[in-house]
């Protein structure tokens, strides 16, 4: 786990491979500017080292190419994982000055923001992969609140009460430390974005 701390966004990360192996085949890149917070996450297909070189690739070109909007990221990543085994993925930034945020996905990363007066976005995923074949890409934009929370994670968390979840703790940590604590039958890799936008 690993934490990060600004003036105006808090950060806990969290990733483990799947049990018996070495490689996790998820990655996620998380950098930030003066003007925007960008989180990108991918999920190479199946595990192991290939699904992991397959995620690194979407994560490599986010670190090279982070100034770039959500959908030219898309179409980024989706070349970087050209004769890969392929890989799911969700791009996240939020831009600072205009209190917005972009959100692309294609697969089964989840993504929530929960507002300081107890509402839950969740933009619907997308069903596919990335694969290097050309396709449109969904983007949506949203508007958000100082001081609103969000979650993006692999499917190797399982969530029911997500509202809950946001509800239990206003720290950060304490949120992150309860995630943890469901994941441990290791079924599957994981990997999740924790974050609060503080005022």
């Amino acid at each position: 786990m690993s934490q990060a701390k600004s003036s105006g966004v808090e950060i806990q990360t969290y990733q483990a491979a799947k049990k018996g192996n070495i490689h996790c085949g998820d990655s996620f890149y998380v950098t930030e500017t003066d003007d925007y917070l960008l989180c990108v996450m991918a999920d190479g297909l199946g595990s192991g080292e290939h699904a992991m070189k397959a995620s690194q690739a979407v994560t490599n070109v986010a670190r090279l190419h982070s100034d770039d909007d959500v959908e030219e990221l898309m179409h980024k990543c989706n070349q970087a994982v050209l004769n890969t085994r392929g890989a799911v993925v969700a791009v996240l930034k939020f831009y600072k000055q205009t209190k917005q945020f972009v959100y692309s996905n294609v697969g089964n990363i989840k993504f929530y923001l929960y507002s300081p007066e107890g509402a839950l976005v969740y933009p619907l995923p997308v069903k596919g992969f990335l694969s290097g074949r050309a396709q449109k890409f969904q983007v949506q934009r949203f508007r958000y609140e100082e001081g609103s929370r969000f979650l993006m994670h692999t499917d190797g968390l399982e969530l029911k009460e997500v509202k809950s979840l946001f509800t239990r703790t206003y720290l950060i940590a304490g949120i992150s430390q309860h995630l943890q604590s469901m994941l441990q039958d290791g079924k599957d890799d994981v990997s999740y974005i924790l974050g609060s936008l503080i005022a």
